[in-house]
């Protein structure tokens, strides 16, 4: 399902971009109006706003549904450092392992314990 879904995505955006592409701009207009281009276009002369504004506006919607889909698939197999699914909860106890009591590691020394240089050297 996810792979459909990132085919779908990939393709919509390259489907995007040519439309974006094929659209003008709002100066394009006035230049035209001026004569220093040819005011007929292949969609008439009202020009393709229109249609192409829809189906663009039609794609980024679709767009965004894929990408959050995508996004809600990504955060259900994520997994913390340890391996572990992560689960809903409280983010210090989530997913991580006990540590054990007993243990024979010393603590890691104060800063109080630590050797101090003397300033200027």
């Amino acid at each position: 399902m996810e792979t459909l879904v990132l085919v779908v995505h990939i393709l919509i955006a390259i489907f995007m971009i040519v439309l974006i592409m094929l659209q003008q701009g709002k100066g394009a207009e006035a230049g035209a109006s001026f004569g220093s281009g040819a005011s007929g276009t292949v969609f008439g002369g009202a020009g393709s706003a229109g249609f192409l504004t829809k189906l663009t506006a039609g794609l980024a919607l679709l767009f965004f549904v894929t990408s959050l889909s995508l996004a809600v698939y990504a955060k259900s197999q994520s997994k913390n450092m340890f391996g572990i699914p992560l689960e809903d909860g409280p983010a210090e106890t989530q997913g991580l392992p006990e540590l054990p009591t007993d243990s024979k590691v010393p603590p890691a020394p104060v800063s109080s314990d630590l050797p101090v240089a003397p300033a200027g050297q």
